[in-house]
Parts: structure tokens; sequence; C-alpha cells
């Protein structure tokens, strides 16, 4: 049987696992919690599974950090939400489910530990005189009169919003009003996983609509945002609910939920659901433009390496690249600019075809796309296609930055653009790699390609870790 689970994207050892939660760099380790169900592949009441590394890379698996409380208002669910640092005191603010109110834990100095605030909820339930879709999911930063903090909501009848309140001690919040409002039709009637941060001058707020992660980039004064742009912080489907940190060398690393694309009785046979995206960094370049590049510590999984330069490809031709074959892999492609309809790579190819799944950039749309239709023969999975608007300029080479780990795909195209994808081959053979164009010739200036080493043996991927006693 084909195995689907990635060697080097983070995974808790089996089961559920969905959005990023609390990510913080704490004497000098990073540390990441998730939502996790510890019983099974599937939903679930939700905890707070916890994982720590050194290089953001290889990660350690840690006691489940905080676990629903029978009979309080986090009874069926410890959702999401943010870890701050509280003046050397690591502090997690969270959402309580049924309730949907804000709460708070504070743990040891390892993070190992957490105990939930006595006087919880901190926030028992929304602003008055307000109609809202939603309420959950809190992001905190401190600011020089004390803490502020945003709660993922929406307003019936407008759109999704970040509700602002501010504090002193983390414990007693006021609310100051939305930070930003959005527009139904646009963006979306609910903000999930809201996260607001400083990048070169500017702010940047990601929120998550139910499918899409979008980011809006603007100013901040007076305690509300106002956005000048807005755009994808990833074009495909599976990339939902981000959060990040900021570390000790001032960069904006954020990580998302890489969602399944197959059916719930495919994920219980797997005995697993869900993929943590790659770290990337944010940054904003000369021109205010968002930029996302995979985090340069990964690169010390790179293994045994095949380099090509000067790769020519016919008009409506594919050619196989020799030599090269796996599924866990780093590809670095550079095309020349061409006039070419549509170029790029297919992945996980069997040698007759029938199985491939194509990154591509389609020059008269303008988009960056995944093409998954033979992508699996598998009737359990899905295969539509999906991608979205990337504006590559007239004479500028396409550069494509693919990481391949088994069933899950990340594209980076020019530092500007990312697209992720799930995908399942069902054959062995489905391990080819190839090169088209289709419409005019095309040339690839540079293509690299590194096998990449897993993070961690087999033996650490057999079961969930309880909490600590």
């Amino acid at each position: 049987m084909v195995n689907h689970r990635p060697c080097y994207h983070f995974q808790p050892p089996a089961n559920w696992m969905n959005d990023p939660n609390g990510p913080i760099q704490w004497r000098g380790r990073y540390h990441l919690f998730y939502q996790h169900n510890p019983q099974a592949p599937t939903e679930g009441p939700k905890h707070w599974g916890h994982a720590v590394s050194s290089d953001l890379v290889h990660w350690e698996h840690q006691p489940i950090a905080l676990a629903p409380g029978p009979g309080q208002y986090d009874r069926e669910g410890v959702w999401s939400g943010c870890a701050v640092d509280d003046a050397g005191v690591p502090t997690i603010l969270y959402t309580g489910h049924p309730s949907q109110s804000q709460c708070l834990a504070t743990g040891s100095g390892d993070l190992v530990y957490w105990e939930k605030h006595a006087g919880n909820p901190v926030i028992a339930r929304p602003p008055d005189g307000l109609q809202l879709t939603g309420f959950r999911d809190p992001f905190a930063w401190r600011e020089e009169d004390g803490w502020r903090m945003i709660v993922g909501s929406g307003i019936q009848g407008a759109g999704g919003a970040a509700l602002l309140y501010r504090s002193k001690d983390l414990r007693r919040w006021t609310y100051v009003q939305p930070l930003c409002v959005g527009a139904a039709e646009a963006t979306g009637t609910m903000w999930e996983c809201p996260n607001f941060l400083a990048l070169s001058g500017r702010h940047v707020l990601i929120v998550s609509p139910y499918g899409k992660v979008l980011y809006f980039i603007g100013t901040y004064a007076g305690d509300r945002f106002m956005p000048e742009e807005r755009g994808l912080l990833d074009l495909g489907d599976p990339y939902y609910a981000t959060n990040c940190l900021l570390d000790d060398r001032g960069r904006r690393i954020v990580w998302a939920w890489i969602r399944e694309a197959r059916t719930e009785g495919a994920q219980r046979a797997a005995g697993w659901s869900g993929v943590m995206s790659l770290p990337r960094i944010l940054s904003l370049d000369a021109g205010g433009r968002l930029r996302q590049e995979p985090a340069a510590e990964l690169q010390v999984l790179r293994r045994r390496h095949w380099q090509f330069r000067g790769i020519g490809l016919g008009a409506d031709s594919a050619a196989a690249v020799p030599g090269v074959v796996g599924d866990s892999l780093e590809i670095l492609a550079e095309f020349e600019p061409t006039d070419a309809a549509r170029f790029g790579l297919e992945l996980r190819c069997s040698p007759d075809n029938a199985e491939q799944t194509a990154i591509l950039y389609h020059s008269a749309a303008r988009m960056l796309l995944a093409e998954r239709e033979r992508s699996s023969i598998s009737p359990d999975v899905d295969r539509a296609p999906h991608g979205g608007s990337f504006d590559l300029q007239a004479g500028d080479p396409l550069r494509l930055h693919v990481f391949l780990d088994r069933s899950v795909v990340e594209a980076f195209a020019n530092g500007q653009a990312c697209l992720t994808t799930r995908i399942y081959p069902t054959r062995d053979d489905s391990i080819g790699l190839r090169l088209f164009a289709s419409g005019a010739p095309a040339s690839v200036r540079s293509l690299d390609v590194w096998e990449l080493a897993p993070i961690w043996p087999e033996a650490t991927r057999t079961r969930s870790l309880p909490p600590p006693t």
C-alpha cells in the first residue's frame, strides 16, 4: 500500500489535528501547539497538542498541554488561541467550547504543565449590542500602554470582523471597538483565527473566512486598522487557520493547517488526519507587497541532489527528468520567459502517466494552478483543480520552489504566491518528475532537486501522548 503520511511535515503521532495554536519561541526553543483529538482521526473534543523544536524542522512530541474540563466552560473543547510571554510567565489565551468564551492558562518554565486560570473565563460573552456570527480564536500582543487582543468574529448584515480588546494584566479585558470589519460578499461572514502583525512599518491582518486565508496590508492607528490591499495567503484549498510568531531574529513565521482531501472513511483507515504546513517567513518587499519563503532551516533535510541546466522543451511536449524519482522531494525550477500558454512541473508521475499532478502557470488566465484530475485513481479523494491569480510580469522568469511530501505539495512561485494541495497516488511507481510546455516552446534555465530526509523515525508515529500527571 502506498504511504501517504508525510515524512517532513509536522504531525502528531496519530489521530486528528487541525489549527496551529499559540506558536511561541521560549528560552531559545520553538513551541508549537495545535488542535488535537487524541482519540480518533476525526473531529472530536479538541485538546491542545504540543511539540518543541530547536531548529523549526525536527520536533519532539510533548504531553497534551490543555484538555477539556468536565462540567466547565470548556467541557466540549479547548479551542484555538495564542501564547504570549507575560513578564516571564508563559500564558495561553484560548476559546472554551461550548461557551465560546475567552479563557487563560499559565505554564511551567518548560511549557509542559499548564494551569487554567481560576477566574476563567476572562471574557465570558461577546460585546453587548452586536449581533455576531461567532466569537473565538483570540490573538494578543503587547503595546506600550498594555495588552491588545483581537477575537475572530462577524457582524450580521456586515461581514467578518476582528473585535479589539485591551487589558493591563491579560485577565480583565475592556472591549474597544472592531479593529476591522469586512464586506460579507467579498471577504466572508466570519473571520476565524485572526493574526495581526507589524511588518516593515506597515501592519498585516490575516484571517480565515471559512475556506481560504486572506491577508490585508494597511495602517494601524487609534486602535483601528485601515486595510489598503488584500490578497490570498495561499491559492490552494487545504491551507487554512494560520498562526504566527515573532522570533529572536525578528522573523515573522507562520504555520497553517493543511486539511485532508479524502473521505472520512479513508482517514479512519489511515489512523491520522491533518498536517501542519511548513514554516513560512513573511516579509514585505520594497514595493510593499507581501512575500513568503520557506524557512531556510529546512535545507538541513537535503540529501541526494540532482542538478540540470538549460533544458529545452518543445511546444506541446513533456519530458521526464532522467534519474529523478521520489515522493519526498524539494524542487527548485526556473523557467526562462516564454510565450507558452501553459508550462510547469508534473509530480508523482507513473511511467504510463495514468497518475500525475501538474503545478503550472497558465499565461492567458495569469494563474498558478494545481491540476489533480489524474493525481489518483482512488474514488475516495478530491481531484478537482484549484489555484488562483498570479501576475507574472512579461519578461520575468518563473521560479517554482516546490516541496513534495508524499500526499502534500507546497509550491512557492517567485516568492509572491503560494499554492498548497493534497494528492493521494495509489501506485508504487507514481514517483517520477516531468517538465512540460504547451502552445509554444519553453526553456528551463535551471533545475535542482533534492531528496529530503524524514524528520523523525517511524517509531514515533504510534500513539498520542497523554496530559502530564
